[in-house]
Formats: C-alpha cells, structure tokens, sequence
C-alpha cells in the first residue's frame, strides 16, 4: 500500500490507479477545486503526504500548479503522454496499470527552496536545446528520470525543482545514447 494519499483529476482516474495500485486518492474534479475538496487535500497532506498525479496535458499542468503553490512539500509522479492517449483523449485513466505504477515508482518530492544544480547551459551541453533532436531527448529523459516531458524551460525547472543530481542526470544521458 501506498502510504501518501494520491491526488488525481476525475472518478475514472481514481478507478484507474486503484487498479494498478492499492492505495488511497482524492480527486479535484478539475481546475475549480471545491473548498471541501482543498479541505480533503489539506488533511491528507498534513497527516499522510500527498502524491499528485494529473494528466500529462495543459489543464493537468494547471491543477498541479495551483496544488503545489498550496502544498509545496507533495511529492509529483508524472505519465508520459504517449502512454496516457487512446483515442485522441489524455488522461492517466486511459493508462494501463503497468504504465501508472512504474510512474508512481518514479515519484519526486518538490523541494521548497530553489535549486540551480542546473542551467541552460547544462541543457545545451547535453543536447537538450538547441539541436534538432532535442524535443526527442528531453522527453526520453523525462520518461527515464520520472520528471515528464517540458520544453527546455520547464525541464530546466523541473531537474531543478525535483531534485535530480547530475550523476543521475549523466547516467540517463548515457542511457539515451546507449540505445540510440
């Protein structure tokens, strides 16, 4: 069982981790998270900890904004999108089970004091901007370091924000040329 309490979107998202995991979830029902709702979120966080888990689209970025300016001590698990999609639609309900616990086996704390392990530079360095592949290289590391796909700005304040060392940064880079 896992012991935080994982925070999702919708029903069909709860319904989905339940099948991949045991364990306990809230959903916001979207962007226009109800004060009971907070209140849920806000006990679970204070007595448990928090995982949130939203979709890997704009409206799920949105919800895990505004819930982590409110609970800047939860941890994040992240879904690649390409494993999240069926049917032109993206949520981590359509996700099968093997998808959502290897993301939840990546989970992230947020730290709460801004890191700058890393820069621009480091992303230029490593491919990461700059080159035409480099959309396809932030997105395989995201995958690899359980911190999502993001432009060069959001992955910048992504291995910043969720604690990724260099050494584990340069072992996925290998990883990724590895394979190719």
């Amino acid at each position: 069982m896992i012991k935080e309490i994982i925070v999702v979107e919708g029903r069909d998202d709860e319904a989905a981790v339940k099948r991949a995991v045991e364990a306990e979830t809230i959903a916001t029902h979207g962007y226009g998270i109800s004060k009971k709702t907070f209140d849920l979120i806000e006990k679970a966080y204070s007595d448990r900890g928090i995982i949130i888990f939203t979709d890997p689209d704009f409206a799920g970025d949105q919800i895990r904004k505004r819930l982590s300016s409110r609970f800047p001590d939860g941890k994040h698990a992240f879904l690649p999108r390409e494993e999240a999609l069926k049917d032109g639609d993206i949520g981590i309900e359509n996700a099968a089970p093997e998808h959502i616990r290897a993301a939840l086996e990546k989970v992230r704390p947020s730290t709460s004091e801004k890191r700058f392990e890393f820069t621009q530079t480091d992303l230029f360095e490593l491919e990461l901007v700059g080159t035409s592949g480099s959309a396809q290289r932030r997105d395989r590391l995201g995958k690899l370091l359980g911190i999502g796909y993001g432009n060069a700005k959001v992955f910048l304040n992504r291995l910043n924000q969720y604690g990724v060392m260099r050494s584990e940064l340069f072992e996925a880079v290998q990883q990724i040329d590895k394979r190719g």
